[in-house]
């Protein structure tokens, strides 16, 4: 049972990157899954999620229009798309899925830098 995160890297603000979230183990019990973001000095925070058989979204107030979760179950992998890229969005990113429980499915991994420059 393993969630793996890739895709970061340093960006211009106004720019774009995709994460990736590869979930390995048995997912066939998962209801959600998610993004989220742990800043400096910050709380780690849900940044968009989705849930894993009909493809509800839901997403911070803080990314609405501009970062896009995406699943694809046969491949048992997530993505983030994210544009229009700004400062304060730089973070460390990471995924893991929840049980309709809310019980989290899997350890958190060691995430995905993203910075974005002014």
């Amino acid at each position: 049972v393993q969630v793996v995160e890739s895709g970061g890297g340093l960006v211009q603000a106004g720019g774009s990157l995709r994460l990736s979230c590869a979930v390995s183990g048995t997912t066939f019990s998962i209801n959600t899954m998610g993004w989220y973001r742990q800043a400096p000095g910050k709380q780690r925070e849900l940044v968009a999620g989705i849930t894993r058989l009909a493809g509800r979204t839901n997403y911070a107030d803080s990314v609405k229009g501009r970062f896009t979760i995406s699943r694809d179950n046969g491949k048992n992998t997530m993505y983030l798309q994210m544009s229009s890229l700004k400062p304060e969005d730089t973070a460390v990113y990471y995924c893991n899925a929840q049980y309709p429980s809310g019980v989290y499915y899997s350890s958190w991994g060691q995430g995905t830098q993203v910075t974005v420059s002014s």
